[in-house]
């Protein structure tokens, strides 16, 4: 065997990002040292990106399974049954690392990823979604940061003619230096052609599709498994660079071969580029593979197989065909003028070889580089040591609000809380013509086209809930989703999820980590909600200059749910003068009692303590059964739910959607008006109806909530981020 490499020293094991012991695995693995080509792929499928290896034994207590899923996790997507013989195919991943350090393209190509992996199993893309986390609006970076990630989202999104129909943004200082950039896809399939990835055949063609590979995003996956240092700049170089019209070719060349009888299996070349997408395809099959190195499109010359196999070039497919389909195969990619090349074949070896020059450069088993990577049972902080190590204060007292009204005020212009209009209207949200919800609701809705259906999308984490207690922040991450899907009539069907955390190699991390899946497990079983597919992305924290440290755990959660006719839907808008305001789920009669880790709490008193607020499982499925009950039966024609900033904050958005005030029948307290209290809905329903186990509470009319005017709730909810922006534009 020709070696590419001289001999692996210790640094050179560093550099790649394994361990002396991981190291020692690998030479057990091949009974020998590896060349330099080997070693890359070993390090990159057994990065923290690829492998789990930090979160797989955790992950494997989640709830996967349902009457209404197809396919739950370990293929590209979820898959879950809509009825009529259809699909839906979703899924969340992240691109935190490569958006803060080049925020157009790592946003870009986050995007072109996730929907890759979602057309990849033969659905069509119908929606984008995202789930957003960046620092101090006033950090000296944010500014360029978030107008990189909008515009990178936008500009891959609107031109690959997919429409991004909603998400999520937070900001908190422990995003500093380390930035969350979330992505979603929800696409729509037959249930008769879903195709999967696990390779077969001996002799039959693996293929190669779409755009040439080049030097770009090479150690894309190391990088996105190790924390940030000063260096953040230096690593540009491992950022890919998207191409969204050559994704559209590609979408739409893949769906018209996936119409025919010729793919076996697919898979797109995502993290860790020709290896992961190669590895994950023969071992899902049980089979071996050849590689002709010389075949793969390049645009670069002179590249080595080390530089192919690691390359995270976009818009690239790898497929098996049956025997006698490549012609076939060829014309239809070359008709949407991309690149096709056969380069290799299934082989019974169970072993990956590669040929370069018509040497061979690489001859390795493939079960330790899937099945066999290292799994660790990270260290954890008991519950009580992670509490005293959180530092998190108790509430105490808390003086009464001098001003609800002023207070409403700041807190529709806090970070937060204020309109993400400025962030929605560069993405291209009715592409398509399927949107029947816009951005600013509780839930986009996409009509399944051609029908009445309508998928319902939501994307939900409470990232300071999960700091002061990662169990009830990951149930409350869960069940916010839940009920955002249920306050506009869908029913809750599945769950994807991207998880963010920081170096499990700290206990208090991994506490974390197991006590954020703990809840989410727990509230997942207790709503039939399971969790069909996800993304964990470790290592976020920044030891820069300036920068944070450790991400608060940031559990994101993508939700769909399904609704029968997207004309029986609910929206949050005030509909009527003088239409009765109801509270659903109320704590024990009570309009609200939780400040604890309040947005008011943060923003008026300006303190973060308090416990999180506890999750009721039960008290959520009932108020959400109730909830589409009422809606499918046009008992009520606004729904919307409580979250952050309570009671008040959810009447004033709904007065602003629909240009109409409410009078409340008593003044509220602080806790009344501010308070968090989870499992809650405010509806509006004409006089006349009544709500049983509702508590009625105003009257929507006139133009002011808590007697401040509607025009000076819009300015400040509309202000913020066209103020803090206007430099970027």
């Amino acid at each position: 065997m020709s070696s590419t490499a001289p001999h692996i020293t210790p640094e050179i094991v560093a550099e790649h990002g394994l361990s002396p012991e991981e190291y020692d695995r690998v030479l057990k693995a091949i009974g020998r040292e590896p060349n330099l080509t080997e070693l890359g792929i070993f390090s990159v499928m057994w990065s923290e990106h690829c492998s789990y290896k930090s979160s797989k034994i955790h992950l494997m207590k989640l709830p996967t399974t349902g009457p209404q899923v197809i396919c739950g996790p370990g293929e590209n997507a979820g898959v879950v049954d809509i009825g009529d013989g259809q699909a839906a195919i979703f899924k969340m991943e992240s691109h935190n690392h490569p958006s803060y350090i080049e925020p157009y393209q790592g946003a870009a190509t986050g995007v072109g990823g996730i929907l890759r992996d979602v057309f990849t199993m033969g659905a069509r893309p119908v929606a984008n979604m995202n789930a957003l986390r960046f620092g101090r609006p006033d950090h000296p970076k944010m500014r360029h940061l978030i107008s990189g990630v909008v515009r990178g989202i936008g500009g891959y999104g609107n031109c690959v003619g997919v429409p991004t129909v909603g998400g999520e943004v937070n900001f908190h200082p422990a995003y500093d230096g380390n930035i969350l950039v979330n992505a979603m896809t929800v696409g729509i399939a037959d249930t008769d052609k879903i195709f999967y990835s696990a390779a077969s055949g001996v002799g039959n063609s693996i293929v190669y599709v779409g755009s040439k590979t080049g030097r770009d995003g090479i150690h894309g996956a190391t990088m996105a498994s190790a924390d940030f240092g000063d260096d953040a700049d230096a690593k540009r170089p491992t950022v890919q660079v998207g191409d969204p019209f050559t994704e559209k070719l590609l979408i739409e060349a893949c769906l018209e071969l996936m119409a025919s009888d010729a793919i076996v299996a697919i898979q797109d070349m995502g993290a860790a580029g020709l290896t992961s997408s190669s590895v994950e395809m023969a071992s899902k099959g049980g089979v071996g593979l050849l590689l002709n190195m010389d075949a793969v499109p390049q645009r670069e010359t002179g590249m080595t197989a080390y530089e192919m196999m690691l390359s995270e070039s976009q818009e690239r497919m790898l497929m098996v065909l049956k025997p006698g389909r490549e012609a076939f195969a060829e014309a239809i990619f070359h008709k949407w003028e991309l690149d096709f090349a056969v380069i290799g074949e299934v082989t019974d070896t169970g072993r990956m070889v590669l040929v370069h020059h018509g040497e061979t450069v690489c001859d390795i088993p493939l079960a330790p580089l899937a099945d066999d990577a290292p799994l660790y049972d990270r260290p954890s902080m008991p519950v009580d040591d992670y509490k005293a190590w959180s530092g998190v204060q108790p509430l105490g007292d808390i003086p009464e609000s001098t001003d609800i009204g002023a207070d409403l005020i700041t807190l529709m212009g806090s970070p937060d809380i204020a309109s993400r209009r400025w962030i929605w209207e560069q993405y291209d949200h009715m592409v398509g013509a399927d949107t029947v919800q816009r951005p600013g609701g509780d839930a986009a809705v996409v009509r399944v086209h051609g029908s009445s259906k309508g998928i319902a999308i939501s994307t939900d984490c409470t990232p300071r809930y999960c700091y002061a207690d990662p169990y009830e922040g990951g149930k409350q991450a869960i069940a916010e989703c839940y009920r955002n899907l249920s306050a506009v009539g869908a029913k809750p069907l599945a769950v994807t999820n991207c998880l963010n955390f920081a170096n499990p190699q700290r206990p208090e991390i991994m506490a974390q980590l197991t006590g954020c899946l703990d809840g989410m497990g727990d509230a997942c079983r207790a709503l039939d909600f399971p969790i069909v597919s996800g993304n964990v992305s470790l290592y976020n924290e920044s030891k820069a200059t300036g920068g944070g440290s450790a991400i608060l755990p940031t559990p994101a959660i993508g939700g769909i749910g399904l609704l029968a006719d997207v004309d029986v839907m609910a929206t949050v808008a005030f509909k009527n003068e003088g239409d009765a305001i109801w509270l659903i789920g109320g704590p024990e009669g009570a309009l609200g009692t939780h400040l604890g880790q309040s947005i008011w709490l943060r923003e008026i008193a300006g303190r973060e303590a308090g416990e999180a607020p506890k999750v009721d499982l039960a008290a959520e499925r009932a108020n959400a059964d109730m909830i589409r009950t009422l809606v499918a039966s046009g008992s009520v024609n606004a729904v919307h739910d409580i979250a952050d900033g309570g009671l008040i904050v959810t009447i004033a958005e709904m007065a602003l959607a629909g240009k109409i005030g409410a009078q409340l029948d008593d003044t509220l307290s602080t806790a009344a008006a501010f308070g968090e209290d989870q499992g809650r809905y405010v509806v509006t329903a004409s006089h006349g109806i009544d709500i049983p186990g509702a508590i009625r509470i105003g009257t929507t009319g006139g133009s002011t909530v808590a007697g401040v005017a509607l025009t000076d709730l819009r300015a400040a909810h509309e202000g913020f981020f066209p103020k803090l922006m206007d430099s970027e534009l």
